[in-house]
Formats: structure tokens, C-alpha cells, sequence
């Protein structure tokens, strides 16, 4: 029931539902481009019109009584961070635990234009030995849907660079404010080569 009204609903609202579901049970999944409030209340009805149960993160003192219930049913996942457990450490133990996880970690953070993606996605999936995979709400064409599985190989460039031309096509409801598909990690890694050239 849930998959017919949320596809009943995009398809009043012009949206085009495209691509198939992941067939992986475990994944990073990317929601871009974030330009505006729409955003999430669309990823809702792409993901339930794939009839896909996604996860975010929260801090385990949300998940706590008397309301703790109504933040797994929305699909929250309590992270500890005590010490030295950060939160790529805590998600890659939540994948280790779960047989199935579909995890949407914000990659720009903000609507507006920033000059990197967080990073937290890509050591997310490459710790817990997950594929990325991204999705998008293209407001040029109002069109949806799931990318091709990206398996994390380790080289930042080389996997970022199969995600820039993914996206590249993308627009978002204010295109301008879409951050450039880059980590920070991409000019450290360049910075890095051209010491070893010069040395």
C-alpha cells in the first residue's frame, strides 16, 4: 500500500520514477543534489515507492524512553561515542551487526554550496566493505531513482571521479547551490604525489 501512494504521489506531483531497486541488502546510499527542503520528503516517497526501509544516524541518547520507539520506527540508528568510537566506527560496527542496512548519510551536510562533500560516507562504506550507492532528485528533468552500486576500491580519486559523472547531469531545485562532487581527501592524496615527484 505504502509503495502505490508514494507512487501515486510522484506521479501526480510529474515526477518520473526511473531506474530498479539495489539489489544489495547492505549500502551507503547517497541523496543528492541537497539544495532545498524538498529533498528529504521526496527521498521518503523514492524509497518507499522502491519499497526500500532507509536508515540515518542519531545519537543513542535520542533512542532512549519514552520516545526511543518512534526513532527506530522512523529508522534511526543509535550510535554510541564514547572515547575513541567515532561515528565512521560506530556505522561500520552497525553494518557488522545487521543483515540488512540501508544507510543515508548526508554527503554536502547543508543546502548550501560548500566546496566539499563530507567524507564520512566513503570511510563508512569502505570500513564496513559496503558499496556506495547513488541516488538523485533531478528538479531539470523531475525525474528519480537509484545509480549502479559503486564498490569502494580504496582510490578516492578513481571512485569520486565514477560519482562527479554520475551526478554531472543533476540538477537540484537551486542548481547553483549544488556543492561540487569532491573530498577534501582528493587534494591531500595530490599534494601527496607531487611530494614524492619532487623528492
Amino acid at each position: 500500500m505504502r509503495r502505490w501512494i508514494a507512487r501515486t504521489l510522484l506521479k501526480v506531483l510529474g515526477w518520473k520514477i526511473e531506474g530498479a531497486r539495489p539489489l544489495h541488502q547492505k549500502y551507503v546510499l547517497i541523496a543528492a543534489p541537497h539544495t532545498s527542503n524538498w529533498d528529504f520528503p521526496l527521498m521518503i516517497a523514492f524509497a518507499w515507492a522502491f519499497d526500500i526501509r532507509i536508515n540515518w544516524m542519531g545519537k543513542a541518547s535520542l533512542f532512549k524512553p519514552p520516545f526511543g520507539w518512534v526513532m527506530h520506527a522512523l529508522g534511526g540508528v543509535p550510535i554510541q561515542r564514547r572515547g575513541n568510537n567515532n561515528v565512521v566506527e560506530a556505522m561500520v560496527e552497525a553494518f557488522a551487526e545487521r543483515d540488512e542496512l540501508v544507510l543515508v548519510v548526508p554527503t554536502e551536510g547543508t543546502r548550501a554550496r560548500t566546496e566539499f562533500w563530507r567524507s564520512g560516507f566513503y570511510h563508512i562504506a569502505r570500513g564496513a566493505g559496503v558499496p556506495i550507492v547513488p541516488s538523485y532528485l533531478d528538479f531539470g528533468q523531475k525525474r528519480g531513482g537509484f545509480g549502479p552500486a559503486l564498490p569502494v576500491s580504496g582510490d578516492i580519486r578513481r571512485d569520486m571521479d565514477l560519482l562527479r559523472g554520475f551526478y554531472a547531469p543533476m540538477k537540484g531545485l537551486y542548481p547553483d547551490q549544488f556543492s561540487p562532487v569532491r573530498l577534501r581527501e582528493e587534494d591531500d592524496d595530490s599534494r601527496e604525489e607531487e611530494r614524492r615527484a619532487a623528492s
